[in-house]
């Protein structure tokens, strides 16, 4: 009698996924499903999901940590930056870019994602500029990103792109603002927020814990450098922090940020020799 077909392991079959560290075990059959629907970016599962804005999400978690913060008169951005080469000069790679003179990006996620919409973003100001000869506010920025990264999710030949991104400004009452905008095209206003990174979440309850209505431009630098020290092993060499003010953008050297560590590390360390049991 014929041999009956050989039956595949479901962690093996074709087409599959692999498990995401953000997610747990997965239900009997899922392998199967989504071999079926992971496919094509405008194929929704039964459960109501579409897998590809799931892993360009997943990317985003991959990336470095960015952190913002909104002060009282200011917008603070934090970025990791990843060891590079010997060779390689670190100026070329930024995670903080101007979009237009008055608004400022960090992202988390692939670089090449990222500079795609920003250059986008870039000629969308200044076409705003040319028709409305006036500014484009905060908001209006953070939507049209979002409409952008939509459109890549709803239609075929297209991926969605693997990056989320802060955007810092000040709005018309000179007040200022920090929207996120995600890989599935939300977008949404904050306080202070952290994406990407091994440790989002912990970073994300750091902030929730800590962060203080009407911090000033001090506290809100010191706080965005407490939380990427959350992540960040090698101090200065590997964060970089930019201030966004009314009157511009100013990154913050090297001196600065050592002296801030170095402070926030002392601190720490009385707390710590108050905290110990004294010696019989």
């Amino acid at each position: 009698p014929p041999r009956p077909p050989r039956r595949r392991s479901c962690a093996r079959a074709p087409g599959t996924r692999p498990s995401l560290p953000s997610e747990g075990p997965r239900a009997p059959g899922s392998c199967h499903i989504m071999s079926r629907y992971d496919r094509a970016i405008t194929v929704f599962s039964p459960d109501g999901n579409l897998f590809q804005v799931e892993y360009a999400m997943e990317a985003v978690r991959r990336g470095a940590t960015t952190v913002g913060v909104r002060g009282a008169d200011c917008v603070i951005l934090g970025v990791e930056r990843k060891a590079v080469a010997n060779l390689q000069d670190p100026r070329t790679i930024r995670k903080i870019c101007k979009v237009d003179d008055h608004l400022t990006l960090a992202f988390s996620g692939l670089t090449a994602d990222a500079r795609v919409l920003v250059n986008k973003t870039r000629l969308e100001c200044q076409s705003y500029r040319l028709t409305c000869e006036d500014a484009p506010t905060v908001e209006y920025v953070a939507r049209f990103m979002a409409k952008t990264q939509q459109r890549y999710t709803q239609r075929g030949g297209v991926r969605p792109f693997g990056v989320s991104s802060m955007l810092a400004g000040f709005s018309p009452d000179a007040e200022p603002q920090l929207w996120l905008v995600e890989p599935s095209g939300t977008f949404s206003a904050w306080r202070a927020n952290a994406i990407g990174g091994r440790n989002e979440k912990a970073v994300k309850e750091f902030l929730v814990k800590n962060w203080a209505a009407g911090l000033d431009e001090a506290a809100s630098v010191r706080l965005t450098v407490k939380a990427l020290l959350e992540v960040v092993d090698a101090g200065t060499k590997n964060m970089e922090v930019a201030v966004i003010r009314d009157s511009g953008l100013s990154v913050m050297s090297e001196e600065e940020l050592s002296a801030i560590i170095a402070e926030i590390e002392r601190e720490a360390e009385e707390a710590k020799a108050k905290e110990a049991p004294a010696a019989p």
